[in-house]
């Protein structure tokens, strides 16, 4: 015999596997084509990337590390990076001379991208606190101290593009 608890958690069950389910489609049939059109936008809202290094070294160790993880944390470290990158892009931009229909249009397609990942990640467990502490110290040492100039958002667009670019790799790997 069953008790209204024990369908009570089946149904959790099914619903937590569907929401799964939900995600793993999302994440195969549209993360894909959003982020060819965000990297695509990216590179049109400006000129050439610039090949100065940022005084912040790329976490590199960190996209190994989340390699290796399960479906789960691979998404929350998703998730987690295009928040922080929305974070970023939300400073002081007057200096920037980027187009500013593709700048709207990448920020308006990282927004959905992050609305879709975080319906897919229980909010429960806490982010990676190296990629917050990574991107803290990219606004401090690229924004904050070369006081938001052109200069300092052609930094931070090419380091966006490097994880964006880092993401598409690791979305390869979740198939």
């Amino acid at each position: 015999m069953y008790t209204m608890q024990s369908w009570t958690c089946f149904f959790q069950f099914i619903c937590s596997m569907q929401s799964v389910c939900h995600c793993c489609d999302w994440i195969q049939h549209h993360y894909g084509h959003l982020s060819s059109e965000y990297l695509s936008l990216l590179d049109q809202m400006g000129g050439d990337i610039t090949e100065q290094d940022a005084p912040v070294f790329f976490p590199t160790s960190l996209y190994r590390h989340i390699d290796d993880a399960g479906f789960e944390d691979q998404v929350r470290f998703r998730n987690e990076t295009i928040y922080q990158i929305t974070k970023l892009f939300d400073g002081n931009m007057k200096a920037v001379t980027w187009d500013k229909k593709n700048l709207d249009d990448f920020l308006n397609i990282l927004e959905r991208q992050l609305e879709n990942l975080k319906s897919c990640v229980s909010p429960a467990k806490k982010p990676e606190r190296r990629l917050k502490r990574y991107s803290k110290e990219l606004n401090r040492k690229v924004l904050r101290k070369m006081n938001y100039s052109a200069q300092a958002w052609e930094l931070i667009r090419k380091e966006t593009r490097r994880h964006l670019q880092r993401l598409d790799i690791f979305k390869a790997k979740i198939h």
